[in-house]
């Protein structure tokens, strides 16, 4: 059997690598896959998706959709009416935080191309609660890391040195961790922020112009976009990361996070609020609640038996998302 899988492979752009580029990848070991579209145009990406399913109709026996909120969610639509049309299983990975809002307000369509798939896969229990209480049947199978490659950092007493990585966009925020740091710094004057991603809408400038404001332009750094590689090796000069997000799922960045032994406070977001246990392996806060982030920051500065606790159960919760354990998971369904 063989595979298209249908997503954004938009890495080469200076974007992170998005399911389609990590997953197809893996999935090749046990399986042929064919992954599409790394076209940047948007109009250019949905024709090479609708070209590719009808040129290709012949070598594949199951389509693969990633499934965002927004725009983005077009591509699933028609993608999926083609598989109906061409009588072709196909299975939904859903992977947007704020999926629920687009499928209440899309409810009619949102019915028809979950009913008729294959599968619908979805990688938090978030969204699994979402689709009960919509009548939609999914299965859960979580966003996927290689433990190998993370070195778990032990830290007990730690500095006022926050790290923030995801893509610059409005729905994660990136503007509370430049508040959360200015108020950080009227009792630890020496505390730093490094923010790791790209660009997306235009929310880096908005940061940087920020912090120039607010007098913080030498206590914040700026990277862009770095590989995995180097952004774990630079997360090991900082002690405490920061999650600002209004709106999420289930965040491989975050698992990435947990295995490298960096305490996490998090906003209470989408899927976080069922990802993270409060006290256990994260601190949690309302979203944009920047005094309560500074509290939990400040709880870990001094708590050192709480930094243990934290990083400890975030580690031993993350290695249960290793490949070579998730990949049984989708052996089962794709064989």
């Amino acid at each position: 059997m063989s595979i298209l899988y249908i997503g954004n492979k938009l890495s080469q752009y200076g974007y992170s690598p998005s399911g389609v580029e990590t997953l197809s990848e893996k999935l090749g070991e046990f399986l042929p896959v064919r992954s599409i579209s790394n076209k940047k145009s948007k109009i250019f990406r949905i024709a090479d998706m609708i070209w590719s399913m009808i040129r290709n109709i012949n070598t594949y026996e199951i389509v693969l959709i990633d499934t965002f909120s927004g725009r983005a969610f077009y591509y699933a639509i028609i993608c999926s009416l083609l598989s109906i049309a061409f009588k072709k299983k196909y299975i939904l990975i859903l992977r947007g935080g704020d999926l629920p809002r687009i499928i209440r307000l899309k409810r009619t369509i949102s019915t028809l191309i979950f009913n008729f798939s294959h599968y619908n896969i979805v990688p938090s229990l978030y969204l699994k609660n979402h689709c009960n209480s919509i009548n939609v049947k999914s299965k859960y199978i979580p966003n996927f890391i290689e433990i190998k490659k993370y070195r778990f950092k032990k830290r007990n007493l730690c500095e006022p040195l926050l790290l923030w990585v995801r893509s610059f966009h409005e729905a994660y925020n990136p503007q509370m961790a430049i508040f959360v740091l200015k108020e950080l710094k009227k009792t630890y004057p020496t505390a730093k922020l490094c923010m790791v991603g790209p660009d997306k809408d235009g929310s880096l400038n908005v940061c940087n112009r920020l912090a120039i404001e607010l007098g913080l332009e030498e206590s914040v750094k700026f990277t862009g976009f770095l590989d995995k590689s180097k952004w774990i090796d630079l997360s090991e000069d900082y002690d405490i990361f920061i999650n600002t997000t209004n709106f999420d799922n289930q965040p491989v960045s975050v698992t990435e996070i947990m295995s490298l032994g960096l305490p996490i406070v998090s906003t209470n977001a989408g899927g976080l609020k069922y990802f993270h246990k409060d006290g256990w392996d994260a601190l949690i806060v309302k979203k944009n609640d920047v005094q309560a982030m500074v509290e939990k920051i400040t709880i870990i500065l001094n708590e050192p038996k709480i930094v243990t606790r934290l990083t400890i159960n975030a580690r031993t919760k993350a290695e249960s998302f290793d490949w070579d354990l998730i990949k049984r998971s989708w052996q089962h369904i794709l064989k």
